[in-house]
C-alpha cells in the first residue's frame, strides 16, 4: 500500500492506494499554521489511514517548496514555516519509516505521467494553472528535479512574443513583470478581463458569461487562449515534450486543452503550411484535484 499526503496552505489530504493505483481510503484535515502541528497532522492522517486499511503503507509527501539534498531543509515553500525545517526527517522519525518529499507541482506530474492522462508517455509537462502557475517534468516515470531544483517553474518566465499591449506586462510578485504567471493565473485571467471591460468578476463568471455569449468575456477567453498557446510552445521549443497535462483550477476551462493545440501552429517552430500535425498532445488532468495526492503516492513508484 502507498499512502501519499499533499500539504496545502489550507488543507491537508492524504490518500492510501492498492498496488494498482485502487483509491482504499482518503482523509483532511485543516492545515495548522505552524510547524510541529503541522508534523503531527501528517503523521495523525498517516496512522488514520492504515488503521483503515488495516495495513502499513509506504510514504510519500508533496508540499508548497522544494527540499535542499545536502541539508534536508525545505526552501521556497509558500506556507513559510515549513522553509528552514527539516520535515523529511522529523517525519520519519514520528513515522519510524523513510518518507519521500516532492514538490507539489512535481507531484501532480508525476501522477499524471504514472496512472493518469499521459500514462506511458516518455517525457510529460505537468501544467498547474491556479492561483498561481507552477509545473514539473518527468521523463521515463521519473521526476525531473535540475540543478537549482527549480526544473518546470515555467510561470516565472515571461510570456513570449507580447503585443505591444501586453508590454511591459503585469508586476508579479517575484519582483518582475510580464512573468507568465501574472497573465495565466486565475487572479491574471480576472485583472485582464477588469482591464479590458471596467468590471470585475471572478473567474467562473467571465467563463460562463463567454459561453452564454457576452463579447467582453469571449474576447478574455480568446486572448487567454492565445497567451496560453505562447507560454506553452516556448516550452515545446526547449523540451518537446510527448504530452502536456493542464491542471489546478483553470484547466476546468470548457474547450482549454483543445483551444491551446488548435493555437499551436501560429507559433510552432516549422509549423507552417503542409508541415506536420503537432505532435505534442495537450490533455487535461485525469485525476483533477486529486492528482497532488495521487502522485505523492506515487513517489514510490511500482516495484
Amino acid at each position: 500500500m502507498r499512502i501519499g499526503v499533499d500539504v496545502g496552505g489550507t488543507k491537508i489530504e492524504a490518500i492510501a492506494l492498492s498496488p494498482a493505483g485502487e483509491e482504499i481510503a482518503r482523509r483532511r484535515v485543516t492545515t495548522p499554521p505552524d510547524y510541529l502541528p503541522l508534523v503531527d497532522a501528517i503523521a495523525g492522517l498517516v496512522r488514520e489511514l492504515e488503521r483503515a486499511a488495516g495495513e502499513a503503507g509506504t510514504v510519500g509527501v508533496g508540499i508548497p517548496g522544494a527540499v535542499v539534498p545536502h541539508t534536508g531543509l525545505v526552501k521556497n515553500a509558500n506556507s513559510v514555516w515549513l522553509n528552514g525545517r527539516p520535515l523529511g526527517r522529523d517525519l520519519e522519525a514520528r513515522l519510524d519509516r523513510p518518507v519521500r518529499l516532492m514538490n507539489d507541482a512535481n507531484c501532480f506530474a508525476i501522477s499524471e505521467a504514472t496512472d493518469g492522462a499521459a500514462a506511458g508517455a516518455h517525457v510529460v509537462f505537468g501544467v498547474i494553472l491556479g492561483t498561481g502557475v507552477g509545473g514539473g517534468i518527468v521523463v521515463d516515470g521519473r521526476i525531473l528535479m535540475g540543478a537549482n531544483l527549480i526544473a518546470g517553474e515555467w510561470g516565472h518566465n515571461p510570456l513570449p512574443w507580447p503585443r505591444a499591449d501586453e508590454w511591459p506586462g503585469p508586476p508579479c510578485y517575484c519582483a518582475k513583470r510580464g512573468c507568465v504567471e501574472a497573465w495565466l493565473s486565475g487572479p491574471g485571467f480576472e485583472r485582464d478581463h477588469a482591464e479590458h471591460t471596467g468590471r470585475p468578476l471572478p473567474s467562473r463568471d467571465i467563463v460562463r458569461a463567454a459561453g452564454g455569449g457576452d463579447a467582453d468575456a469571449a474576447a478574455t477567453l480568446v486572448r487567454y487562449h492565445d497567451r496560453l498557446a505562447r507560454a506553452l510552445v516556448s516550452l515545446i521549443h526547449v523540451l518537446d515534450p510527448d504530452v502536456i497535462v493542464l491542471g489546478g483550477g483553470m484547466s476546468d476551462i470548457p474547450g482549454l486543452p483543445e483551444a491551446a493545440y488548435a493555437l499551436l501552429p501560429c507559433y510552432l517552430f516549422a509549423a507552417g503550411a503542409g508541415s506536420d500535425p503537432v505532435a505534442t498532445r495537450i490533455v487535461r488532468a485525469a485525476h483533477g484535484a486529486a492528482s497532488g495526492v495521487r502522485g505523492a503516492a506515487w513517489l514510490w513508484p511500482p516495484s
